[in-house]
């Protein structure tokens, strides 16, 4: 028996936690005769009865209770490290330890609680890893509740997007008809929908947070995500340290997740909005190595024109009355925030 260990971090969503947590067991029934699945939900000081719902409709789930608000990275990292694996990098050149005798699980998946795993992709994507000693990681085809297409794999991130994300693009008439091709092409880090209609898996830069399986082996070599990191990039992070220690990374059309994404994040909008800057400002820095010297020039610059763009827009629908004087405030102040950092 091979073993998989789904960590689930969770804030303020019991209802779709708990959806969450019965599409793991159907899906992980699938598979029951190669492959056992643990699941482990680290609890982020809920205030909405989610930790007594899992110690109470799942008691064979392992439950790790935060005192805080650790954000995403934190509490994976809070589950990692009660799963025996080391900041540090370990010393892999000894003989492998079987199986049955080995403290850490065969593969990790880090899952939102915000998704429902949908039929064998559990065992599809652990298969693959199986099958790929060479791959580190492993990402779903993810859709949103409607069952449409959402991209669950991206490129490392170059000015481009940071345009598209940051500038407000849809409200200049001259861009607006052009938008939605820009925002799904190459510029934007996407991958082509033909790959992801096809069942055949491919090489991808990094998989969204969302949904993204490791090898135990690669977690040990090159540690637990970065705690620099709140929330948002750190999935990015890792997959770079993965690719850089030999371990790439893949994207698995066959395997399908439903993500109904950001059910935790849109309860502190700006808040939000600030921590994602701030993480992909941390990311561009680390990784300085892997960007030109003019990169950052054009960076500031790019950021300081969408902050002022976006406040310009912010203060002229405050004008109309189509924003509240509160919202108007809390909004600006999260660009000057984003323009300091």
């Amino acid at each position: 028996m091979l073993r998989l260990t789904v960590v689930i971090v969770s804030y303020n969503v019991a209802s779709l936690l708990r959806d969450c947590l019965r599409s793991i067991a159907t899906s992980a029934a699938c598979s029951a005769d190669w492959l056992a699945v643990d699941v482990l939900v680290v609890d982020n000081a809920s205030a909405d009865g989610s930790a007594a719902l899992v110690a109470a409709e799942f008691p064979h789930v392992r439950l790790i209770t935060s005192d805080t608000n650790r954000g995403f990275t934190g509490g994976n990292n809070l589950a990692l490290r009660s799963l025996g694996f080391s900041p540090q990098d370990a010393d892999l050149s000894q003989s492998p330890i079987p199986n049955s005798q080995s403290p850490f699980p065969d593969f990790l998946l880090l899952l939102n609680p915000d998704t429902l795993v949908v039929d064998d992709a559990l065992g599809q994507m652990a298969a693959f890893l199986r099958d790929n000693p060479q791959a580190g990681g492993v990402g779903a085809h993810l859709r949103y509740g409607d069952c449409s297409f959402q991209h669950g794999a991206f490129r490392f991130p170059g000015l481009v997007q940071v345009a598209l994300d940051l500038l407000p693009l849809a409200d200049l008439p001259g861009i607006r008809r052009f938008l939605p091709r820009l925002l799904d092409s190459r510029l934007n880090g996407r991958y082509p929908r033909a790959l992801w209609d096809g069942r055949m898996p491919f090489p991808v830069d990094f998989v969204l947070g969302a949904a993204l399986m490791v090898r135990g082996a690669a977690i040990r070599q090159v540690g637990l995500l970065d705690d620099g990191y709140f929330m948002y990039c750190e999935e990015m992070d890792w997959c770079l340290r993965l690719k850089e220690a030999g371990w790439p990374v893949y994207a698995l059309p066959a395997a399908c997740i439903t993500h109904l994404e950001g059910q935790s994040s849109r309860q502190v909008r700006w808040e939000a909005f600030e921590r994602l800057w701030h993480s992909r400002f941390r990311f561009y820095q680390k990784q300085r190595v892997h960007y030109s010297y003019g990169f950052f020039p054009l960076l500031r610059l790019l950021v300081r024109a969408g902050v002022w763009l976006r406040s310009a827009l912010a203060r002229r629908k405050f004008a109309q009355g189509r924003l509240s004087g509160m919202s108007l405030e809390r909004e600006l102040a999260a660009y000057t925030a984003i323009r300091r950092l």
